[in-house]
């Protein structure tokens, strides 16, 4: 059987998350120790143990939130009278420290073009793990596009068979056209992406929320898509838009308001 640090290890090479949840107090009579150790996976799964029993099927269910909120927790439980809500009778006192373990945030852009390099190299900056795509080779090499950490010369609704999307993931489609992005949105808009984005105009996205439509596709769903994308700057150079969009990017993940700071 691996070990909790093997585990850990193979979950930031695969992208995977996870919560590691440690016991950082116990006093009195407690089923763990201090520095107890265990790790859960979203779908349940463990590698070791905190206690067992109902206080172990507490820190289970408070991972898998943590897991899905990106939220640490500090959990608190005593042991001594299951009538009134305790995990156990044992009558000392425990707390648990359960900490997500995400992947690092990542910035796909769909489509490299002006816009998209820029995008590229702002988010790259700004500390983003970096990927490119676009159905045409040309527009997503280290070449045309440089700067990236992966590429993936594949077409949009194809995507999600060659990259792991997940809650850590940022789409910024700057496709050419709305035929583009009306045939490519569908399997994204099924993807667990943090921020799905669209650049063009509103009779643009007008046109492409018309075609999604067409093919079956929720307004639940649609309703996910920032389209058109980036905040108002009156922005005009791609290297404008770029700091547009990833504003908006910024100002979602962090729960900014967007307004002036003197405000």
């Amino acid at each position: 059987m691996k070990s909790i640090y093997q585990a850990l290890s193979e979950i930031e090479k695969s992208n995977e998350s996870a919560a590691l949840c440690t016991v950082v107090k116990s006093e009195g009579s407690t089923p763990r120790h201090v520095g107890s150790k265990m790790l859960v996976y979203p779908d349940g799964r463990f590698i070791g143990t905190v206690g067992g029993g109902e206080l172990e099927s507490r820190v289970i269910k408070a991972a898998i939130e943590s897991i899905h909120n990106g939220t640490a927790q500090n959990l608190s439980y005593t042991m001594a009278d299951p009538s009134r809500g305790d995990p156990g009778v044992c009558g000392g006192t425990v707390e648990v420290f359960v900490e997500p373990i995400l992947p690092p945030a990542m910035i796909v852009v769909i489509g490299g073009g002006h816009v998209g390099k820029a995008v590229v190299h702002l988010a790259k900056w700004l500390g983003f793990s970096v990927a490119v795509s676009d159905d045409r080779q040309e527009f997503s090499n280290p070449e045309s596009v440089p700067g990236a950490d992966a590429y993936y010369p594949v077409p949009m609704g194809k995507l999600t068979e060659h990259l792991n999307v997940t809650r850590q993931t940022y789409l910024v489609i700057t496709s050419r056209g709305s035929p583009i992005d009306a045939a490519g949105l569908p399997s994204l808009l099924d993807s667990d992406a943090a921020y799905i984005g669209v650049i063009g105009s509103k009779r643009r996205w007008l046109t492409t929320v018309k075609a999604l439509k067409e093919q079956g596709v929720s307004d639940e769903k649609i309703a996910r898509v920032h389209s058109p994308m980036g905040i108002e700057l009156n922005a005009e150079t791609p290297e404008e838009i770029a700091v547009s969009i990833m504003a908006e990017i910024l100002m979602l993940r962090d729960k900014g308001t967007g307004r002036m700071m003197k405000e």
